[in-house]
């Protein structure tokens, strides 16, 4: 089955939606649909429902009467019937909604599936006996696709004992762009301000189209005038967006709980003690609120690349970042009309070190594990972190952005560490810095001589450091041209 014209991306999303619709097998199959909000979910569905001739139900938040009418009129509707389908139970409705693939495999979406189990909870329950062997002798091949965007609640459907675990043939989870993809979705050349705009908005497809309706940045001249009319406008949609989406989640109860875990985290304290620090709460009184904002997708958890006793919080949605650093400090000046343009000039600084420089470190890591080839580092990435070293000699630790490993056989080995800056150019004091560390870490056993220095950075390098690499070979100078189309 054709991707259709116009879907940008999405190649591996849509040849797995592919093949689950043209699964044949006279048996009726389930799968899972899952991601973030505003990922274009319901997109691919429509069209893989459009391309296939099948069904698609989308649910509302309402009551369960209120809900069973509704399919039972969208069932009638799209099987042409006259008369409205009037279901007493979801019982009734499913066993009738698995025998529509009358001539084969016929797709059948069920969009916001949460919607309809919070109205009636039961329903995972009915759909596993209709996928039972005992009820599948009287199914056709329907190909039932659920789909949400509350991602703890369709990660638990086939979790531990839960009652769908086990019979879905397809658990597809639609992700962001990665920065690369943001780039071409987003139109934008200029490796500079694709970096700036993606720190923001990230890699979400809605935010270009139906939140900006295609106003992009026309280049590095054009970012801080766009980002007055585009993201800190209180006319637009981008402005509350930072808000709305942990209030659509329903894993989060307590709204101020996890709006402040999530503004101290942006404001740079990354371990569970200082979070607790800065919230003046007992650091086990966090243990929940963390927990729960990783499994709904707004932050990560990420192990210390050589304490492994010791770890960081990170938010994982730029635009969530974004909103915490910048927005919701500056919340009443923002809402009133022509405040915005003030506001940014005072916040811009704030802007390079809370969000640029922790974003450029992000997307640098990204391109070390997943865009670096195996000359690179001098072997093939298998993991990256950021970590720490302790200094002895001077009572200090030094912090490197970027720690690449690879695998000797079973043995993990050190290929490079980096530092990455996005707003100096990079220069020998840099690199000294990174010998002394690797200097350290040889004496500790966990380096090597052929570990390699990479130097990241967003503004370039010193021309005393581009002489440096030319004449060794074991240090990497990545700029955002090499980011963004390099290897």
């Amino acid at each position: 089955m054709d991707k259709p014209q116009g879907m940008f991306d999405r190649d591996f999303e849509w040849a797995e939606l592919a093949r689950f619709a043209e699964f044949d097998d006279p048996r009726a199959t389930l799968g899972i649909v899952s991601g973030r909000r505003r990922q274009g979910k319901t997109f691919l569905l429509d069209a893989l429902a459009t391309a296939t001739g099948g069904f698609m139900f989308t649910a509302t938040e309402t009551t369960e009467a209120d809900a069973l009418r509704l399919f039972g009129d969208a069932l009638a509707d799209h099987l042409g019937e006259p008369v409205p389908f009037r279901f007493e139970s979801w019982n009734t409705a499913i066993a009738r909604l698995m025998q529509i693939a009358t001539n084969g495999p016929k797709v059948v979406v069920i969009d916001e599936f949460p919607f309809l189990v919070k109205a009636s909870p039961s329903l995972p329950s009915i759909i596993q006996r209709e996928l039972d062997p005992g009820a599948q002798h009287r199914n056709m091949p329907v190909r039932l696709l659920l789909c949400g965007s509350a991602i703890r609640f369709m990660g638990q459907l086939l979790s531990g004992g839960a009652p769908l675990r086990g019979r879905a043939g397809l658990e597809l989870i639609v992700p962001t762009f990665d920065y690369r993809g943001a780039a071409r979705f987003w139109g934008i050349d200029d490796p500079l301000t694709a970096f700036r705009t993606n720190a923001i908005v990230g890699g979400t497809p809605a935010y270009r189209r139906e939140f900006t309706q295609g106003d992009t940045p026309a280049g590095p001249d054009d970012f801080d005038a766009w980002v007055v009319r585009a993201v800190l406008n209180p006319g637009r949609p981008l402005f509350r967006e930072g808000r709305y989406l942990l209030a659509e989640e329903p894993a989060l109860h307590e709204a101020g709980l996890y709006h402040a875990v999530l503004a101290a985290i942006a404001d740079g304290n990354a371990g569970r003690g200082a979070i607790a620090s800065c919230l003046e709460r007992k650091s086990t009184d966090l243990a929940h609120p963390l927990a729960v904002l990783q499994d709904v997708g707004m932050i990560t958890h990420e192990r210390d690349a050589f304490r492994r006793n010791r770890s960081e919080y990170r938010i994982a949605d730029p635009l969530i970042g974004f909103y915490h650093s910048i927005m919701r400090p500056n919340w009443g000046d923002l809402e009133r009309p022509g405040r915005a343009a003030t506001v940014w000039r005072r916040v811009r600084p704030t802007f390079r070190s809370k969000v640029l420089g922790p974003h450029f470190e992000r997307i640098c890591r990204e391109w070390a594990r997943w865009y670096a080839d195996a000359e690179t580092f001098g072997g093939y990435p298998d993991r990256v972190a950021s970590g720490t070293v302790a200094d002895p000699a001077s009572k200090s630790t030094h912090e490197i952005d970027i720690a690449v490993f690879g695998r000797d056989g079973e043995r993990e080995q050190l290929l490079a560490i980096g530092e990455a800056k996005s707003g100096e150019p990079v220069g020998l004091g840099h690199l000294e810095r990174l010998r002394r560390i690797r200097e350290l870490l040889l004496e500790r056993g966990i380096a090597s001589e052929q570990t390699r220095l990479a130097l990241f950075g967003a503004l370039g390098f010193t021309s005393d450091l581009l002489r440096e690499a030319e004449a060794d070979r074991g240090i990497q100078l990545v700029g955002l041209d090499r980011l963004y189309c390099g290897e």
